[in-house]
């Protein structure tokens, strides 16, 4: 018997691993702003709260406003091109939405990226599995905010104790809990275990089979 009929997932670090490519758009964009570059492990925690918040995070401190609004700009025009050079889907991910598709469950993208960028990977992988896939837009909070989750569950046509969502970071964790849902954390993403359990998380897979699995009684 199904525990729930939906699942809403978080994109990068959960559906597809996006970092390198993050890193060399963020760090193309420094270099053109003479400022230095940022490793691999300074952008996976410099993720999660939306591009705008990475490009704060990796500027040097203290640059000026104006200063970083240029180098976000700069960030967004090579990311658009490049947004796919490096990034691909996380082992199993493709089978396990194949899966749930012939099972009956409805399923939705939810995420911080920018909106273009979440609809040109959505083309790429995920046309004919998910419902809907939202990104960073004008007019609505992104997460940990519940208003994108809120927005998928009208297009699911199913309501929040029917869904459960499934997510890599702290970010993820206060999206659920903000949205009264259930959450399901995965291994695999930007975040250690650690700091998934000092955010809150309870319910953690290693594998995206183990999805699956949870979503019955």
């Amino acid at each position: 018997m199904k525990k729930y009929d939906g699942v809403i997932f978080d994109l990068d670090g959960t559906l597809l691993n996006t970092l390198e490519d993050l890193m060399d758009s963020v760090n193309y964009a420094l270099r053109e702003h003479q400022m230095p570059e940022r490793s691999l492990e300074e952008i996976r925690h410099f993720v999660g709260n939306g591009v705008e918040r990475l490009i704060e995070l990796a500027v040097p401190e203290g640059t000026a406003d104006s200063k970083r609004e240029k180098v976000f700009a700069d960030f967004k025009e090579h990311y658009k091109i490049h947004c796919n050079d490096k990034t691909g889907l996380y082992p199993g991910i493709l089978r396990l939405l194949a899966r749930l598709k012939e099972e009956g469950f409805v399923m939705a993208i939810v995420s911080n990226k920018l909106q273009e960028g979440v609809d040109a990977l959505n083309r790429q992988y995920f046309d004919g599995y998910v419902e809907t896939a939202i990104g960073a837009r004008e007019g609505i909070r992104k997460k940990p905010a519940p208003d994108t989750v809120m927005e998928a569950l009208k297009v699911l046509a199913l309501p929040k104790e029917r869904v459960v969502y499934v997510g890599d970071s702290e970010v993820d964790i206060a999206t659920a809990q903000n949205s009264g849902m259930d959450c399901i954390t995965v291994a695999w993403g930007f975040r250690n275990r650690e700091e998934q359990e000092r955010a809150g998380a309870k319910v953690f897979v290693d594998k995206p089979e183990e999805i699956a699995e949870l979503l019955y009684l």
